[in-house]
């Protein structure tokens, strides 16, 4: 039997992966594993791999996104209160994320910093429920 011929031990264990992140992420998410010579790394259809944390606090949501080689003029953000849409990119470098929430955000409280190739984004978080009076 060639090596070639026998399938992936790991396969199983990573569309299992692919399948939570895309569920955890929402409907928008493209997250997917891509094989290369025995190797597999997390892809973006359309650039480099862009690493992201979320931190929820009680009033606040805060993106924090690994984003190296752009100069800080070359970022896009847009963000419609339920998902962060990040465009950036030069020379070669692109990166291109859309990151749903884990809440709905003012958006226009957006506070953004970029330093040393880390973008960290906070928002105030919007109420999730109101009072009703009777």
């Amino acid at each position: 039997m060639r090596d070639d011929d026998r399938d992936d031990p790991f396969d199983e264990f990573f569309e299992e992966i692919e399948r939570m992140m895309n569920e955890m992420m929402g409907p928008n998410a493209n997250f997917h594993f891509e094989h290369n010579s025995g190797q597999r790394r997390s892809r973006e259809d359309s650039g480099h791999d862009v690493h992201i944390d979320i931190h929820e606090h009680d009033d606040e949501i805060r993106v924090v996104a690994d984003i190296p080689g752009v100069e800080k003029a070359a970022i896009d953000l847009q963000c419609d209160g339920d998902t962060l849409q990040l465009e950036a990119g030069s020379g070669e470098r692109r990166y291109s994320e859309r990151v749903s929430l884990p809440g709905r955000v003012d958006e226009h409280s957006a506070s953004a910093t970029y330093n040393n190739g880390v973008l960290e984004v906070a928002f105030e978080r919007l109420d999730d429920s109101t009072s009703i009076d009777v």
